[in-house]
């Protein structure tokens, strides 16, 4: 999976920006979509416009932890594992019992958006299981991605010469993108256009970046990690708000 966002639409941490990242733009000519679409030739694009794009291929899948790729009412979202816990949720959000964990992340999702009465770390954290996913809901111009406490599934994410936000399963292709201002995704922790990178497992601790090395030694990006000594301020009331929901999720 690959997903590529106009930096407008989607800020990344400004520390995940290396000085001696990536000087190409991913988006420039179909560079990176192109790159992807050589690697997995069935892969199916879908233009977002100025916001950016989303590529999903069902080829080259480890059966543990298959893709899927649904759209429903402008929502967007490439799902990438398996959720344990999926008869629970399908039931909290009144699914049919045919639904995919795709399905129930788009209902999550629009839950939230709707003024559901839980926090967004909540409704991430009720999600048991492995799995990694990205969710751009068209309406709104949101982006939403989360992976498990684990990081048993593989995602990566990075900026390319622009400031653009790149997302993909396979790190070469986020490499390619993005030179060395590029990481693994945090585990345990979601990310949406309105507030950034957080924790789900300890929502009221803020993240720090911690410098990563790679192989030869060499600083490449960051990582985020919860800091036990830093609270956030106190949490947004769920209910009452007469405000845009989709900006405060």
């Amino acid at each position: 999976m690959l997903a590529i966002f106009d930096k407008n639409v989607a800020k990344a941490p400004e520390a995940l920006q290396s000085q001696e990242g990536g000087s190409v733009c991913a988006l420039k000519d179909g560079f990176l979509p192109n790159h992807f679409a050589s690697i997995y030739p069935g892969a199916v694009t879908t233009n977002l416009g100025s916001s950016g794009l989303i590529a999903c291929s069902l080829d080259k899948q480890n059966p543990l932890i298959p893709r899927l790729f649904a759209v429903n009412d402008d929502m967007f979202c490439i799902f990438q594992g398996h959720i344990e816990n999926i008869p629970f949720l399908k039931q909290q959000y009144g699914l049919t019992k045919t639904a995919t964990e795709v399905t129930v992340v788009i209902e999550a999702y629009r839950a939230l958006r709707d003024r559901g009465p839980y926090p967004a770390d909540q409704v991430v954290r009720d999600f048991q299981g492995r799995f990694a996913f990205m969710l751009f809901d068209c309406t709104t111009k949101n982006v939403f991605l989360a992976g498990d406490a684990d990081g048993s599934v593989p995602l990566f994410w990075g900026t390319d010469g622009e400031g653009h936000l790149v997302l993909s399963d396979d790190v070469e292709t986020v490499k390619k993108g993005c030179g060395k201002s590029f990481a693994p995704f945090p585990k345990g922790c979601f990310f949406t256009s309105s507030g950034g990178l957080r924790s789900f497992e300890y929502p009221l601790n803020e993240l720090k970046p911690v410098p990563r090395v790679d192989s030869s030694g060499e600083v490449c990006g960051v990582t985020f990690k919860v800091d036990s000594e830093a609270k956030k301020e106190g949490a947004m009331p769920r209910v009452g708000s007469v405000q845009n929901w989709s900006q405060q999720i």
